[in-house]
């Protein structure tokens, strides 16, 4: 891109004609870079449990390529999460989900602090979101912030922890998250 700020049609349209993910937040864009091995597995492994757990419902899980409009509704951001579920057929369009009920990231060293800050911000913003979820790739914790009304509690989990996402009324033991990266470094 020659200058910035840009409109969400630019960055729509340069995404497009480049074949590459960016996040874009008002009017800035970020290129996305590649997960490791651990982060990957565990994205799959989270995506085929909610997915196989919501099948035949009117839940959607989507895994890394399907964006999400975050913040307030004067904001324009666009994120790609990890894993995100939508339930219902609100706003429809092809690229962007509007109406998350639950958004998963996995993270990074070099994205955590936004993962925990910055995105946090923004996803908590969105009036559907019910929970956001961070899964540490390294060991095994996993955070879930969880509306409970106008606030937002969170929740820890750890080995021997079962992992309540209420949203969508599924439990599952942490081990199985971690089982596939077990070994992996």
């Amino acid at each position: 891109m020659d200058s910035f700020p840009i409109t969400i049609e630019q960055y729509h349209e340069h995404e497009r004609a480049n074949g590459c993910r960016y996040e874009f937040v008002n009017g800035y864009i970020y290129a996305m870079v590649g997960g490791s091995r651990r982060h990957n597995l565990l994205t799959v492994t989270l995506a085929r449990l909610l997915g196989n757990h919501l099948e035949g419902s009117s839940c959607q899980v989507y895994a890394s390529d399907m964006k999400v409009k975050a913040g307030s509704p004067s904001d324009n951001i666009f994120f790609y999460p990890d894993v995100m579920v939508a339930c219902g057929r609100g706003k429809q369009d092809q690229y962007v989900e509007h109406e998350p009920r639950l958004i998963v990231e996995v993270l990074s060293p070099g994205t955590e602090q936004h993962d925990r800050l910055g995105k946090l911000e923004a996803y908590t913003q969105i009036a559907s979101l019910h929970e956001y979820v961070l899964v540490d790739q390294s060991t095994s914790k996993i955070d879930t912030y969880r509306r409970a009304g106008c606030q937002w509690r969170l929740f820890r989990y750890r080995e021997g922890d079962y992992v309540q996402f209420e949203s969508i009324d599924f439990e599952v033991a942490v081990e199985r998250i971690y089982r596939s990266v077990i070994g992996i470094v």
